[in-house]
């Protein structure tokens, strides 16, 4: 809202700095003071009014050393996860833009999945929470309509090049482009905005996968099926990404911290996606509006980083599933739009070590109990942070080395912009 009332006075009065607010960067770092000014000035208020209501986490005893001692800690934390980044994102970036709808939809729905969960847990005193197959048909509903935008809104388009050729001698793919992209002419060069299922490769130079190709054994005119293999895509990343993120939820600021650092790489990548200069210094998919992204996820970052002022050991509040949830399914439609969704083993992979230790620890005992009469295990425990609680390390130590293998993933991330 701030962006069109500066860019209103800009235009009509010339005021001096209002022009500002036309700039990405400027915005995107207005976006990261603001959200932690929010988290810092308002999230020890609402700490008090949760323990007010008495919103505290029912801890049950697993052998873990102090882990008794978070007994009663405020949970539904993810409150002020979520106001630090809706709150800036409605007030600097351009809401026209589809991106910024399908993260502020994103963030609000995933939100209440995970507030529906806390408010039982807590309220209802029911320690399972949300059904596990409403939680997922949930995520899946997310995903359906993240998907559906994705594929067929006209707004969510990549640039293209093409090589100028007649129309007898172009290929298939050309001929597509020419037919559904918007042809942008440069000095030596075609290029056309696009609408395809296409992704980005790591580690390899010709790097964009079209999803349509896993259809070519329907035969001709496979292309129109493509939105059914993309849309399932779509929902299974956002529902294991988010489930990830839920795991990773166990210890004091591991969570938070962890994502942080992901949200950082995303931005990254936002901003050389969005700009068409380093896209085509770095040989990327340079995707139109998508720059819009970098004021969000700067918000995000900023809602991370101040709810790490809390969540630190010891931690004052918790963010419960309302903000683990979010925050995991944040992650996956911003990698997703980003077309970046094949990198999230490695920038995610805290998220994904976690999620596959609790899928063999759970795999493991069911084989072992039905081949040997008796469940055995693999891990101490999992997910994978209890298992070194477990060995005896401490909580704090265990959360700092996943940080740092978190800055290693990203780093590593990185690297793969030019590393092909």
């Amino acid at each position: 809202m701030l962006y069109y009332l500066f860019t209103w006075l800009d235009s009509q009065f010339d005021i001096p700095g209002a022009g500002l607010f036309h700039f990405i960067s400027f915005r995107a770092a207005a976006a990261l003071i603001l959200s932690l000014i929010i988290s810092l000035v308002f999230g020890k208020r609402i700490i008090k009014l949760l323990q007010k209501k008495l919103v505290g986490e029912t801890i049950r005893d697993l052998g873990l050393a102090g882990q008794l001692s978070k007994q009663g800690t405020p949970t539904m934390g993810g409150l002020i996860i979520l106001a630090c980044i809706l709150i800036p994102t409605l007030l600097l970036a351009r809401l026209e833009n589809i991106y910024i709808i399908i993260l502020l939809i994103s963030t609000v729905w995933l939100g209440l999945i995970g507030f529906l969960d806390d408010y039982i847990k807590v309220f209802k005193k029911n320690k399972e929470g949300l059904a596990g197959k409403s939680k997922v048909i949930g995520q899946i509903g997310i995903g359906l309509l993240v998907g559906v935008v994705l594929f067929f809104h006209p707004d969510v388009t990549m640039r293209r090049e093409i090589v100028n050729k007649t129309t007898s001698g172009a290929s298939v793919e050309e001929a597509h482009l020419s037919a559904e992209g918007k042809s942008v002419q440069a000095s030596k060069a075609k290029f056309v905005d696009v609408q395809l299922p296409i992704t980005t490769i790591p580690f390899v130079k010709n790097h964009e996968f079209n999803y349509s190709k896993l259809l070519v054994f329907l035969g001709e005119g496979y292309e129109k099926w493509s939105w059914l293999i993309y849309i399932t895509v779509v929902i299974f990343i956002i529902t294991a990404v988010s489930n990830g993120a839920n795991m990773t939820d166990g210890l004091d600021g591991l969570a938070a911290g962890t994502t942080a650092i992901i949200g950082f790489v995303l931005a990254i990548f936002a901003y050389v996606s969005g700009n068409v200069i380093f896209a085509d210094y770095l040989n990327i998919m340079y995707i139109p509006n998508s720059g819009e992204v970098v004021v969000y996820m700067s918000a995000f970052i900023g809602a991370c980083v101040g709810f790490l002022w809390f969540n630190s050991f010891p931690a004052q509040v918790f963010m419960g599933d309302t903000g683990s949830l979010s925050l995991g399914g944040i992650v996956a439609v911003v990698a997703i739009v980003l077309r970046k969704e094949l990198l999230i083993p490695i920038f995610c992979g805290i998220y994904l070590v976690e999620n596959l230790s609790v899928m063999l620890q759970v795999g493991y005992f069911k084989y072992t109990r039905k081949r040997f009469g008796e469940g055995r295990r693999i891990f101490k425990m999992a997910p994978l942070h209890h298992h070194y609680q477990k060995m005896g390390f401490h909580e704090a130590k265990i959360v700092s080395r996943f940080w740092i293998v978190g800055v290693a993933l990203a780093v590593l991330t990185m690297v793969t912009l030019k590393l092909r």
